[in-house]
């Protein structure tokens, strides 16, 4: 008999049952004699991972309109990929919530009052749903996972990198992010590529932790170099964002890797070190946090300003903008206003309070709650418990740094947008939608297509 938690997660899921049953399913394979024929399909994992890689790769230095158009590319190609061969698609539990988002989406859209401006969200909503799909079919084998997380691993220290430099030649300031009135408001922020210092502290929470998985799982002293490298540099680029809620996507995505690590490796510690690393870890990360506190100065300022309530400006433009959502929620709360930040724009003056314009909820569930309803939040919350639930599942298994570092990095990206919607970007929802392919692509399946390619990866893929 199945647990609550277990129908939750559907741990249980059987994909042959479904695609037995499904009508959809049977569209996969319709267009068999062109994979047959086709000289470029013989290709597919090849172009497939060119498009992921074109996509991380670009994302952060190019602008919006170009990601658009890169990922149609990967949608039309998934499309050609799946309707062309059935063993190249296969069901798994975390494409069960998102479908169901999807669809929420999409009904969202038809009864929008702001309907064209709902349709382009709905459109980008697609595209990431199948940059998901593709993703979840590619990192499926071993060799290709690892080189498409080293890209981004590379990309994000070449961001990081230069916010190093920024921080110590100065960023021109391209917007007004600290507090005027506060003693931090001459206090530069650097915000590399991405023009932001919230967005890059959004795009580097990932990019720490999977340099933290890196450096569990590559074996090799250079690439082990090299990601302990990449770790610290990422790390402290982070703080010299003065991201708020990036500190705290941080803390969680920290919290997050050493508690799944110690759950999936305990048992091979002596006994001393199963019952005091936790408390030596934690125990140790609170003393410096102490020690920085109290003499660091910018340090102590920025984290003092988040229990400043409204006397910190940026503080009390948050809570206005949350309270004008929260009145739009209670307008439209079944299926919101529909999805994408257009409706937002159309929609927001007509209740925002004076002076405080904004072009987000600065709260990703807010903002889902707003653009979906209620059901739409809920099904969000649901494909997060499924993802971990996976995840879990499987870390406890076969002990996957990888897995422990995406779980990280969801769990980071999520801490973080509570008090932001830099989410939403393409540079950051990218990511999300890559990290989530590659947990659904480790799910058991009985065809298991890394099979076919054993040999080594760019660097070391074991746990990949």
């Amino acid at each position: 008999m199945n647990s609550p938690w277990q129908w939750l997660t559907l741990a249980n899921f059987s994909a042959q049952q479904w695609q037995e049953s499904s009508r959809l399913h049977k569209l996969v394979g319709i267009w068999r004699s062109f994979r047959q024929t086709s000289y470029l399909m013989q290709w597919d994992y090849a172009i497939a991972t060119a498009l992921l890689a074109i996509v991380i790769g670009l994302s952060p230095f190019v602008p919006t309109a170009l990601v658009g158009v890169l990922l149609s590319a990967v949608a039309i190609y998934w499309l050609i990929l799946t309707l062309s061969g059935p063993q190249r698609f296969q069901i798994t539990p975390i494409h069960i919530p998102v479908m169901l988002y999807w669809a929420i989406a999409s009904v969202a859209t038809a009864f929008s009052p702001v309907r064209a401006a709902a349709l382009e969200g709905w459109r980008n909503t697609t595209l990431f749903v199948l940059l998901f799909s593709l993703a979840a079919v590619v990192f499926r084998n071993r060799r290709l996972a690892n080189i498409l997380l080293t890209i981004l691993l590379l990309v994000a220290l070449i961001v990081s990198t230069y916010g190093l430099y920024q921080s110590i030649h100065g960023a021109p300031p391209l917007a007004t992010w600290n507090d005027p009135a506060s003693p931090m408001a001459k206090h530069e922020r650097v915000y590399s590529y991405l023009n932001n210092p919230n967005l890059l502290a959004g795009y580097l929470l990932p990019a720490i932790a999977l340099s933290l998985a890196a450096c569990c799982s590559w074996t090799r002293l250079i690439p082990r170099l090299l990601a302990i490298l990449m770790t610290l540099v990422n790390s402290i680029c982070l703080y010299f964002t003065d991201s708020r809620g990036g500190w705290i996507g941080f803390f969680l995505l920290f919290t997050t890797f050493v508690l799944l690590s110690y759950s999936a490796y305990n048992h091979l510690l002596p006994r001393f070190w199963r019952v005091s690393l936790i408390p030596l870890v934690f125990g140790g990360l609170a003393t410096l946090l102490i020690l920085a506190f109290i003499f660091v100065e910018p340090l102590r300022l920025r984290l003092s300003s988040i229990f400043l309530g409204r006397g910190d400006s940026s503080n009390n433009f948050r809570i206005n903008v949350w309270l004008a959502v929260l009145n739009m929620i209670k307008d439209r709360p079944i299926l919101g206003i529909g999805p994408g930040h257009g409706t937002f724009n159309k929609i927001y003056p007509l209740y925002m309070q004076a002076r405080y314009s904004a072009l987000g909820a600065y709260s990703i569930y807010l903002e889902t709650a707003l653009e979906l309803g209620i059901i739409g939040l809920l099904s969000f919350l649901w494909l997060i418990v499924v993802t971990i639930g996976t995840a879990v599942k499987e870390i406890v298994k076969t002990g996957n740094f990888w897995l422990i570092g995406a779980v990280a990095a969801l769990a980071g990206m999520l801490g973080h947008g509570f008090v932001d919607t830099v989410w939403y970007r393409p540079e950051i929802h990218v990511i999300w939608w890559i990290l989530i392919g590659y947990i659904a692509s480790q799910y058991p399946q009985k065809a298991n297509l890394s099979a076919s390619s054993p040999e080594p990866s760019l660097f070391d893929h074991r746990g990949v």
